[in-house]
């Protein structure tokens, strides 16, 4: 179809994470133009490590990001296991490949991950696309499309015209901020994470990604990077987790805090096992962040005429699920598909409301309540997480059963996602 964008101006994306970057990599496989308005003066790779679901892989490999790219940047996932306090395992299945997808499922550094698609985007659009040091602080609707204001790293302000605005600005969004200005504060659920990485030899398959614990209290861990060919030693990142009282709200103000271990590993002191040394991995760590387990309460709807939420600002979620950053870039390719059917309109934006916002609405809600690592609570409630035959306490079938419907909800169950047609048909474009 004919998008009219010959007399339209371009869409402004606000935000240059991995949702913004995978929009815009989409809009250029389609042939629409777009600029990408990024608060940072400098994009750096940040973070620490996330997985990357079969789902999410397969739209990178539409995009034309290689398995080889993504091998670069960190390790096919084999195995999803969990394992009770006393560090007996209590579920275990393969993943990606080797679970019968199309599609590996990645351990990946976050940041890494945002360099690469930066990169993309760069070498496919150009250095112009991305104007940074511009961080958006509204926008209006006009019969027109729509105005971004921005403020740039000297205080000046300004703004640019597009004929739609997707905000993948994050947590923190200012545009949600507008859309909805009595919603509620980031919801705290009482749980606090400890983030690092340590070199290690990785454990079982190589490449597991292992939760150990109860619900209450855990350690996550999981190599992101390729065994060292002299050493055999890989990058685990690992995320360690209590939950507390949360009536009192988060008290120390500081969302993103550098700590020392000592501070929280009294909390796993006990947590060594003939497979595993916990403290040991844990005192290992150069880095060791803490934040707040958090999300938001989900909106009723991402779009404002000619303005939609994406990522991040749309759906933030617990990372119980391992599946934000999936969905970010999920997010776009839907979109992407609106756009193909609906022309670069605000009907669009409607058309990717309609199937997603419900949909994932209900995975932040799950997840809040666990997400997949519901088995944990479970096994607590009925051994306290200390057994000697999993079977007489917690039969298969049941911890089947609960994963099953997880998967479902999130949209990567094997068969779900192998026969589903892509979001986007390879080689389709805007004529």
């Amino acid at each position: 179809m004919n998008s009219g964008m010959e007399n339209k101006p371009p869409i402004l994306i606000s935000g240059g994470g991995i949702g913004g970057l995978s929009f815009a990599l989409t809009l250029h496989q389609l042939g629409v133009p777009c600029l990408v308005l990024e608060a940072a003066e400098e994009l750096r790779p940040l973070g620490v490590g996330l997985n990357l679901q079969p789902n999410a892989v397969r739209e990178l490999y539409e995009l034309g990001i290689s398995e080889t790219e993504l091998d670069s940047i960190g390790i096919q996932t084999k195995e999803w296991a969990l394992v009770g306090l006393n560090g007996k395992e209590v579920y275990s299945e393969p993943r990606g490949l080797d679970a019968g997808y199309k599609w590996p499922q990645f351990s990946v550094h976050r940041g890494k991950l945002q360099m690469l698609l930066y990169e993309k985007v760069i070498e496919r659009l150009g250095p112009e696309v991305i104007r940074l040091g511009r961080r958006v602080t509204g926008y209006q609707n006009n019969n027109e499309g729509v105005t971004a204001f921005f403020s740039t790293a000297t205080g000046e302000e300004s703004s640019l015209d597009g004929s739609l605005l997707v905000a993948a600005d994050g947590i923190h969004s200012v545009i949600r901020a507008q859309m909805y200005p009595d919603q509620a504060p980031i919801h705290w659920g009482g749980a606090i994470m400890w983030r690092g990485t340590t070199t290690g030899v990785p454990i079982r398959t190589g490449a597991s990604f292992i939760g150990l614990g109860s619900h209450d209290q855990r350690v996550v861990f999981y190599p992101i990077s390729q065994p060292d060919s002299e050493t055999g030693l890989a990058t685990i990142n690992w995320i360690a987790e209590i939950t507390v009282d949360n009536s009192a709200g988060w008290g120390n103000g500081d969302w993103n805090k550098k700590v020392n271990v000592e501070d929280f590993i009294h909390h796993f002191k006990d947590w060594n096992y003939d497979w595993i040394d916990i403290p040991a991995m844990l005192r290992q760590a150069q880095d060791i962040y803490e934040y707040p387990m958090i999300d938001r309460d989900p909106a009723p709807c991402w779009v404002d005429d000619k303005v939609a939420l994406l990522g991040d600002a749309a759906h933030v979620m617990y990372p119980t699920g391992s599946n934000g950053a999936s969905q970010a870039i999920v997010d776009a390719r839907v979109l992407g598909a609106a756009l193909i059917d609906f022309g670069v309109s605000s009907e669009a934006l409607d058309s990717y409301n309609e199937k997603l916002c419900k949909v994932i609405s209900d995975v932040v809600l799950r997840n809040r309540g666990a997400g997949p690592f519901v088995i944990l609570n479970e096994l607590y409630d009925r051994c306290e997480g200390v057994f000697d035959d999993i079977e007489k306490v917690f039969p298969k079938a049941d911890r089947d059963e609960l994963m099953s419907r997880y998967k479902s909800a999130a949209g990567f169950a094997v068969e779900q996602l192998n026969t589903a047609a892509s979001i986007i048909a390879q080689g389709t474009k805007f004529i």
